[in-house]
């Protein structure tokens, strides 16, 4: 029996890995959403909410038992110590749940939509990876709408993004969404050829 392929689909902040994703589930198939994952990972596992409290107090939790994430996003904004804290904690559970999710699965092949492939170590999980790129005006266009923020932080969190699939040793394809180039045809492409 062939082994199932895991696929990871991932592009920097505005790219439209989220657009990849959602044909995806409308054609029927399996996408576990990473940052979905994680908050509901760290909203229910004892062991993250324990780990958190430890390193940053009670107070990092709302009276409901859920993140308080103003004050979590507050303290790993300016703090690369804090951020590498939180990703030590909440990266290795977010794996864990995404081995589980897809070894349950019955399909011979499902996907990952993650913006951090290669900072969340998931790299040596993938059997191909779908980079959805876009021009950076249209990304900071779309991220803007969306979010009603400013050009300024949009092109902070970009920056901050590190994108590099230099890393990645399994076949990357791209998938280009500049608003003029039909997204279905080519997931439909790739799909055939898994």
């Amino acid at each position: 029996m062939t082994p199932k392929k895991l696929i990871a689909i991932t592009g920097g902040i505005g790219s439209g890995k989220s657009v990849v994703a959602r044909v995806l589930r409308n054609m029927g198939h399996n996408v576990y959403d990473c940052d979905i994952q994680a908050k509901r990972l760290m909203n229910s596992s004892p062991a993250i909410r324990q780990q958190l409290t430890a390193r940053f107090g009670e107070a990092i939790y709302n009276h409901d038992g859920t993140i308080c994430k103003p004050l979590l996003s507050s303290i790993i904004f300016n703090d690369n110590e804090a951020l590498m804290a939180v990703n030590g904690i909440v990266h290795p559970a977010v794996k864990d749940d995404l081995l589980y999710w897809h070894n349950s699965r019955p399909t011979c092949f499902n996907f990952v939509e993650t913006a951090i492939l290669v900072e969340a170590g998931m790299q040596s999980m993938i059997d191909e990876v779908w980079n959805v790129s876009a021009p950076l005006e249209t990304r900071i266009a779309r991220v803007i709408s969306r979010n009603a923020t400013s050009r300024h932080k949009v092109l902070e969190r970009i920056n901050s993004q590190s994108t590099s699939l230099s890393k990645v040793t399994v076949p990357v394809m791209t998938i280009t969404n500049d608003d003029s180039t039909p997204i279905m045809p080519q997931v439909i492409a790739l799909l055939t050829n898994l």
